[in-house]
């Protein structure tokens, strides 16, 4: 019986940012059970995890309704693909609504007054309707925000290798607790997150062209290794029959411009890798909010034509420090100068 029995309803409310005024809340419906993901994972379990990561069935054109902690509640339809998007203003400061951390709690439940959700009700497909989330609305004591790539970046990845094989070996046959971070980055992020002030809770975004499939498993590593808490930016991938309007620019310059717009009184600093093309998008907003970017970070990677391309942008750029470093160490020192870290 087990074969025909259907998986319930779930939402997956994905970590996302805000301002006083603005509510910017993004997740996805899907017929699914909630990923077990855990430390010391089987091999088994942890093939069968990835499976399920990727083997997904959305909940087309769900009707799903967002409540705030006053009790205001607002209502939004996902798209055919299951991902929904709350993108909204209110006349009333949300600084009032966060806890210490500078987040916003929300809950994200399915609309009960329609036909498909009284049938899947009576399917039994629908145990709970109250799934949690947040979203970060920065502190006025933040001093500037950190924007960082991920993928070899803090977590070696391996985009530079032949035919992207270790991503592939990394993503699908190892758990979040064995994948290895950069050494020295948690402790550099929780230095530029505290601030000169030690306790200025600086936002973090986290970037990546992952899809949001490993949502989760990126918020567990990040958590697992101690990285300061922060929205995990990640993209829908695109297949060939897909009609959704293509973004102008590639993922992660398209995001670059959101925080920055979304933010125009914070400056920051953006922290990426010298394999992919992190040095390009980061020169392009620089050039275009040159008084907001304090700093560049790139990490090396071991590719030479790579890093040369990208040491000959280095060398030429002067809107503001672009520091190639190999370890760590070589930014705490480079920001402790620069009175940006204790």
């Amino acid at each position: 019986m087990a074969l025909f029995k259907r998986d319930p309803w779930i939402l997956d409310v994905y970590r996302t940012y805000g301002g006083e005024h603005h509510l910017y809340v993004r997740g996805r419906a899907l017929e699914d059970q909630p990923l077990k993901h855990y430390e010391q994972q089987t091999f088994y379990q942890t093939l069968r995890n990835t499976w399920r990561t990727f083997a997904t069935d959305e909940i087309r054109n769900a009707l799903v309704v967002l409540t705030l902690s006053n009790g205001d509640k607002f209502e939004t339809r996902a798209d055919h693909e299951g991902y929904f998007l709350f993108n909204l203003e209110v006349d009333y400061n949300l600084l009032d609504l966060v806890d210490e951390s500078g987040y916003l709690p929300v809950i994200v439940s399915f609309h009960e007054d329609n036909a498909a959700f009284a049938k899947a009700k009576t399917q039994k497909r629908i145990a709970i309707n109250r799934f949690s989330g947040e979203i970060l609305i920065p502190k006025e004591t933040s001093s500037y925000g950190i924007i960082s790539d991920i993928d070899d970046t803090i977590m070696h990845t391996g985009v530079t290798s032949f035919l992207k094989m270790r991503v592939a070996f990394n993503t699908f046959f190892k758990n979040y607790d064995r994948r290895v971070p950069l050494k020295g980055a948690a402790s550099l992020y929780q230095l530029l997150h505290r601030g000169m002030g030690g306790n200025d809770h600086n936002p973090m975004f986290y970037l990546s062209n992952s899809p949001w499939n490993l949502y989760k498993y990126l918020e567990k590593f990040l958590d697992f290794h101690g990285f300061p808490k922060g929205p995990i930016l990640l993209r829908d991938f695109p297949t060939p029959w897909d009609r959704t309007p293509k973004l102008k620019r590639p993922h992660k310059a398209h995001e670059l411009l959101n925080i920055l717009k979304h933010y125009p009184d914070l400056k920051f600093i953006l922290i990426g890798d010298s394999g992919e093309h992190d040095a390009d998008y980061y020169k392009e907003v620089a050039q275009q909010f040159p008084d907001r970017i304090l700093a560049i970070y790139l990490r090396s990677v071991k590719h030479s034509k790579k890093m040369a391309r990208v040491k000959a942008i280095a060398n030429s750029f002067t809107i503001c420090p672009m520091i190639l470093v190999e370890e760590s160490n070589e930014a705490v020192k480079h920001a402790r100068q620069h009175g940006w870290i204790v």
